[in-house]
C-alpha cells in the first residue's frame, strides 16, 4: 500500500519568501521550474476553489488535446523536415565548422542588475487577485509570484540644489518679523554629506578633476567652485580618517610592497616651503601598493616626503613576527626605506639602465 500523503497547511504569503530563499540555493533553471510548478499549484487550487469549474475544465488544461506536428504532415507529403532536431544534427556548416554561438554577458543587462535604483510597485487599475477572468469569464485571477518589471533611465545632475523659500510676516505696529520653521529634515548644513561623497567619488573614484565638476555644475545650473569643493571634501575627510589610518596598519603587514613617486604641485605647500626656505624644496606624491593573500591595498601621500620615506613610515606599523617583507622599487636611492629592515627586489628594466 502507497504511504499516506501529508498534507501541509500553506497560504500565498508563505510561498512567496519560501521561494525566494530556494532561489538563493537553486541554479536559474531549477528556480524556473519549482516556480513554476507553484505557480501551477496555486492556479489549479483556485480552479478547484471555483464552484463553476467543471472536471472537463481541469481534464482540457491537464490534458490538452494533442495535434499532429507540422513536421509529420511534411514527412507524409515528401518534403523534409525542419524540426529542432535536424537542426541540431547538421550543427555544422558545409565547411565543418561549428556555428557560432553567442558570447555570455554581450546581452541586455536586466532588472536584478539594477541595485540601487527606485522600486515602486504599480497596482493594477482595473483588477486585483481573486476577481473573474476578463477573457474566458470563467476562471479566477491570482497574483502571479514575478512581476512585470520596466526599467527606464533618466538623467540627472550628480548635485541636486533645493531652495526652500520661508513665509515670512512681519507685524505693521512694532515690526516684528515671523519666519515659517525650516522643513524636517533640512539640516543646517548647506552641503549634504552626500554632497560631500559623490564629490569625492567623482574625483578619486573616477578621475574627474574639481575644475571639470565646476564646468558641468555651471552647465547645470548649480554653481560650485573648485576651492569650495576641495573645502568640502577636505572637511568630510576627518570623518573616515580612522578608515584610512586601518589600511595602513593592514598594508603594513603586506607580503610584497611596490612604492615609487612623482612630482606635484601644491600651491599651499609650496608657500610654505617659500617662507621656511631650506634645501628641500620638492613636492611630491608617492604611490606604496602592498600586496597580501592575493589582495592589493594602494596608498598615496602628497608632501615633501619621498617613496622610501613615506614606506618607512608605513612598515613602522608592522607587527614585529611578520617576516622581512619585499619592497619592490626602481634603483633610485630615495625609494628606499632608510633603517628599515626589508628584502630589495629591484625592477630589471630600470636597473639595467
Amino acid at each position: 500500500m502507497k504511504a499516506a500523503i501529508e498534507f501541509i497547511d500553506m497560504n500565498r504569503e508563505e510561498l512567496n519568501p519560501l521561494l525566494e530563499r530556494a532561489r538563493a540555493s537553486l541554479a536559474e533553471e531549477d528556480y524556473r521550474k519549482v516556480k513554476g510548478m507553484v505557480e501551477a499549484w496555486t492556479y489549479l487550487t483556485d480552479l478547484v476553489a471555483d464552484q463553476e469549474t467543471t472536471i472537463r475544465d481541469l481534464r482540457e488544461l491537464l490534458f490538452p488535446a494533442s495535434t499532429e506536428k507540422t513536421e509529420a504532415v511534411l514527412k507524409n507529403a515528401g518534403i523534409p523536415g525542419t524540426s529542432k532536431t535536424t537542426e541540431d544534427q547538421a550543427g555544422t556548416s558545409k565547411t565543418g565548422e561549428k556555428q557560432k554561438t553567442k558570447i555570455p554577458g554581450h546581452g541586455r543587462n536586466g532588472a536584478a542588475e539594477y541595485r540601487d535604483a527606485r522600486r515602486l510597485v504599480v497596482l493594477h487599475t482595473t483588477l486585483q487577485a481573486g476577481d473573474r477572468c476578463p477573457g474566458c469569464l470563467k476562471g479566477k485571477l491570482y497574483e502571479q509570484q514575478e512581476p512585470r518589471r520596466l526599467v527606464r533611465i533618466v538623467g540627472q545632475a550628480p548635485l541636486r540644489a533645493t531652495v526652500y523659500e520661508l513665509q515670512r510676516l512681519r507685524c505693521n505696529l512694532c515690526g516684528e518679523v515671523y519666519s515659517a520653521e525650516e522643513p524636517e529634515g533640512v539640516g543646517e548644513e548647506k552641503y549634504d554629506e552626500s554632497a560631500a561623497a559623490m564629490i569625492a567619488q567623482l574625483k578619486y573614484g573616477t578621475g574627474v578633476p574639481f575644475y571639470r565638476q565646476e564646468q558641468l555644475g555651471n552647465h547645470l545650473g548649480i554653481p560650485l567652485p573648485a576651492s569650495t569643493q576641495w573645502e568640502i571634501v577636505e572637511e568630510a575627510a576627518e570623518l573616515i580618517k580612522p578608515a584610512r589610518d586601518e589600511l595602513i596598519r593592514e598594508a603594513a603587514g603586506g607580503e610584497v610592497l611596490h612604492n615609487d613617486d612623482t612630482h606635484m604641485k601644491v600651491l599651499g605647500l609650496q608657500r610654505t616651503i617659500a617662507k621656511e626656505g631650506g634645501e628641500r624644496t620638492g613636492i611630491f606624491t608617492s604611490g606604496i601598493v602592498a600586496t597580501r593573500a592575493g589582495r592589493k591595498i594602494a596608498l598615496f601621500f602628497t608632501g615633501r616626503q619621498h617613496a622610501g620615506e613615506n614606506l618607512a613610515d608605513v612598515l613602522k606599523q608592522r607587527a614585529a613576527e611578520l617576516p622581512v617583507p619585499i619592497q619592490m622599487s626602481d634603483a633610485l636611492s630615495r625609494n628606499a626605506p632608510k633603517s628599515i629592515n626589508v628584502l630589495v627586489a629591484h625592477c630589471i628594466a630600470h636597473y639595467l639602465e
